[in-house]
């Protein structure tokens, strides 16, 4: 899978997208993601990416004639100029406080497209008729504000990452994790490992008595 980012602090990124799951994923060229500095489509000499909203008000507000440039360089998969096929489109999300929230079932949806586009917006948000005419769904990881789109983005990559096949060790650990179709959207049971006693907490006896049907029993009935 292949997501392109387009935010104005591409640093940020170089934390979640160099450790761990996600650096392997990219290294196994699993999922390929890109970074892109909104300035460099800014305008005038200072590189702007944003102005006074209309009708006043606090804040300012990202510019159309800066982020749809941005979207349009970057959305479409060039197939070569003597190809008369459609190009092929990214995905372009909006990671917004206003979007419908992110759940593991939509995850899973988003990580059956070949290519994701996510924009992050920052100050008071974007310029609608970007939403209107550029960006195919609004996304938001909780009830809450942040300073831009950035971190949800990393939400958003980790996410879906971990849906791609081969990325986890096991695949079936991302088919068997809390939320996931396998455990009917509820939240995984408890785990436990050794010491089978520590400061007086013992294992539950099920799971150290090698009936495999009792401890599948013993699971589904401790899913939240």
């Amino acid at each position: 899978m292949r997501i392109d980012v387009l935010t104005l602090f591409p640093g940020m990124f170089n934390g979640p997208l160099t450790e761990s799951i996600l650096a392997r994923a990219q290294d196994r060229k699993l999922l390929q993601v890109n970074l892109h500095d909104l300035r460099q489509f800014g305008t005038g000499k200072y590189r702007q990416v944003d102005d006074s909203p209309y009708g006043g008000g606090a804040g300012m507000v990202m510019r159309p004639d800066v982020i749809v440039p941005a979207i349009e360089k970057l959305a479409e998969e060039k197939r070569g100029k003597k190809s008369n096929k459609k190009e092929k489109r990214a995905w372009r999300i909006y990671l917004s406080p206003r979007g419908e929230k992110l759940t593991q079932e939509r995850v899973e949806k988003l990580a059956k497209k070949d290519r994701l586009l996510l924009l992050c917006g920052h100050y008071e948000g974007i310029d609608q008729r970007i939403c209107d005419g550029w960006i195919d769904e609004e996304i938001s990881i909780g009830d809450y504000v942040l300073t831009g789109g950035e971190l949800p983005a990393m939400v958003l990559i980790d996410a879906v990452a971990r849906q791609i096949p081969g990325v986890l060790g096991k695949d079936e650990s991302a088919a068997a994790e809390s939320f996931s179709k396998a455990l009917d959207r509820k939240k995984e049971y408890p785990h436990y490992t050794r010491p089978e006693v520590f400061r007086g907490k013992k294992v539950p006896p099920v799971l150290l008595s090698g009936n495999h049907r009792k401890i599948e029993e013993w699971r589904k009935d401790h899913l939240q």
